[in-house]
Parts: C-alpha cells; sequence; structure tokens
C-alpha cells in the first residue's frame, strides 16, 4: 500500500533560521557605541591646548607692558656722561614708583629731556592717563618712538637749593656746604663752567658724574628755564646695572650730597 504523500516539514527551523539571518544584519548595520577614538581625543587636547598657551602668553605680555609702563623700566645707556657709575653700553633698571617728594640729592635719575635738553624739533608724544600710559609702554616695547629723548644724570640741587660753583678752593657748594665729590673721574673738576643758582620750586638741577664730558644742567643756562629740569620729567630713579653681567650692581647715593640740610624755608 501505497503510504501517500509525506507530510510538510515543520517550518521552525526555516523560521529560525530566518530569524537569526535578520539579526545578523540587523546588527552588521547598527552603529555600535565605542568611546572616542585616540585621534578625537588628541585632536580635542590639541585644541583645548591652543587656546590656553595663547591666553597665557597674552596675560604675560600685558603684565610685561604694565610693569614696565608703572614699575620698572630697563634702559640703554650710550653716552660717558656718567662715567664711572655709568659707562657706555650699560642697561640700567629705573624705579618708576618713586614720586617728587621721594627725590634726594645725589640720587640718579632718567628724565624726559624734551622740554628741557633735547633740541625742540619734534612735538613730543606725552602718553597721559593709565590708558596712555600703558600704550606708552607697550609702544616702546616694541621700539615705536613716541617722540621722547631720555636723559641720565645725578641731582645736585633739589627745590630751593643754592647751588654754586666754584669756590675758592674751586669745589661745588649746596647751600653753603663744600661738596667732596668723590664719585666724580679721577681728576675731574667739579665745574669748567661757573654758575650760582637757585633752583626754583617743582625743579632740579641735574649734573653728569664725567663733567667734562656731560652737557647737563650748565649748558642750557641760557635756555628757557635756565637748565632746570621739572620734576614732572623725571621717568625714575636709576637702581641698578643688569648689563653686561661684569657691571652689575646698585647705584649708590653719596653721603656728601644726600647730607647736606636742605635750603632754609624748603623740605
Amino acid at each position: 500500500m501505497s503510504s501517500g504523500p509525506q507530510p510538510p516539514q515543520s517550518n521552525s527551523a526555516a523560521a529560525s533560521a530566518s530569524a537569526d539571518a535578520a539579526a545578523a544584519s540587523s546588527s552588521a548595520e547598527e552603529p555600535t557605541a565605542q568611546g572616542p577614538t585616540s585621534r578625537d581625543a588628541a585632536s580635542r587636547d590639541s585644541a583645548s591646548r591652543g587656546p590656553s598657551w595663547l591666553l597665557l602668553a597674552g596675560i604675560a605680555l600685558l603684565v610685561m607692558m604694565l610693569v614696565r609702563a608703572f614699575l620698572v623700566q630697563s634702559f640703554y645707556v650710550p653716552s660717558a656722561s656718567m662715567e664711572p657709575a655709568i659707562r657706555p653700553g650699560d642697561r640700567i633698571l629705573v624705579d618708576k614708583t618713586v614720586g617728587a617728594d621721594d627725590l634726594r640729592r645725589g640720587d640718579v635719575v632718567v628724565f624726559d629731556g624734551t622740554r628741557s635738553f633735547a633740541v625742540a624739533d619734534r612735538t613730543p608724544a606725552q602718553a597721559q592717563g593709565l590708558v596712555g600710559r600703558a600704550l606708552g609702554g607697550a609702544a616702546s616695547l616694541f621700539g615705536i618712538d613716541l617722540g621722547e629723548q631720555d636723559f641720565v644724570k645725578r641731582i645736585v640741587g633739589l627745590p630751593g637749593d643754592h647751588v654754586v660753583c666754584c669756590d675758592a678752593q674751586g669745589r661745588l657748594s649746596v647751600n653753603g656746604t663744600p661738596v667732596d665729590e668723590s664719585y666724580l673721574p679721577a681728576g675731574t673738576r667739579p665745574s669748567d663752567t661757573t654758575f650760582d643758582v637757585t633752583v626754583p620750586a617743582g625743579r632740579l638741577w641735574l649734573m653728569g658724574d664725567n663733567r667734562s664730558n656731560s652737557a647737563d644742567s650748565r649748558a642750557h643756562l641760557g635756555d628757557p628755564g635756565g637748565g632746570m629740569v621739572r620734576t614732572s620729567d623725571v621717568v625714575g630713579r636709576a637702581s641698578a646695572t643688569y648689563w653686561p653681567l661684569n657691571r652689575l650692581g646698585e647705584f649708590a647715593t653719596p653721603p656728601a650730597l644726600s647730607s647736606i640740610p636742605a635750603a632754609e624755608g624748603t623740605r
């Protein structure tokens, strides 16, 4: 007897195989959840480091500008007018926090001479106010000339002082006190030019230590102001030589000048 047609196979195995294939296809199409690649991390680290370094550089530049504008400034000295204390080629630091009332007789100072010593052949750009001084410091930092002509000399006469040269012994005197100027180069006379001046209020009588090679207040006796420099034109007090290294050292204020009593009726 014929056994008849065979019953159809169960669809469960086919359905299972189809489901497995679909799952495999779906798994291949769906993106896998992975963390950032090392390349992405490096890119982000580089991006984050870039702005931070730029910011630090900007802050450092700003701090340097502010320090130079308001606290300490470096000057290069090309002349021999202040030998032996300062020689040509020296670089000196100037304390800009010193006010007019802090100046002492005998101090070495840097001042803007455009209104007193320098030839008035151009209009000086005077930086005024907080922003102006900061911008002036920045411009000078990058070598931009603002019209200032700076000089370095020693204060010999304060406001009210009576300065005379020379007495019978060939000495300079301040308020009647002869000055032993041991800070001058050996064999240097106090002055080849005679003078007898009283320093007005708000002014200074300034002289270079190398008297025979210094165009100082004496050289401008016939100019408006009589060779006197305004205290407001003082940039600051020279504090030290920092370059070259074999010239490293601070500037001393000679007691022969600083110990002289103030003129009667002055500070």
